[in-house]
């Protein structure tokens, strides 16, 4: 029995990558788009949808403001 490669578009440029040992950066196709892909998720260009949360309050909870 033979097993189908699975494989999957890089994240950031799309190209092509075949899913397994052979490529460590997966699902992205280098260390480059890896990169790239977390630099969006700090600046906050991707997100997860959620419902808003309500803000903290500090002094509800009994600490002092900094």
């Amino acid at each position: 029995m033979s097993e189908t490669a699975l494989i999957v578009r890089c994240p950031t440029c799309r190209k092509t990558v075949v899913w397994g040992p052979r490529s460590p950066e997966r699902p992205f196709c280098s260390a480059r788009c890896r990169q790239i892909d977390l630099g969006e998720w700090a600046a906050e260009r991707h997100r997860i949808p959620a419902e808003p949360v309500a803000e903290w309050d500090a002094q509800e909870d009994g600490l002092s403001p900094e």
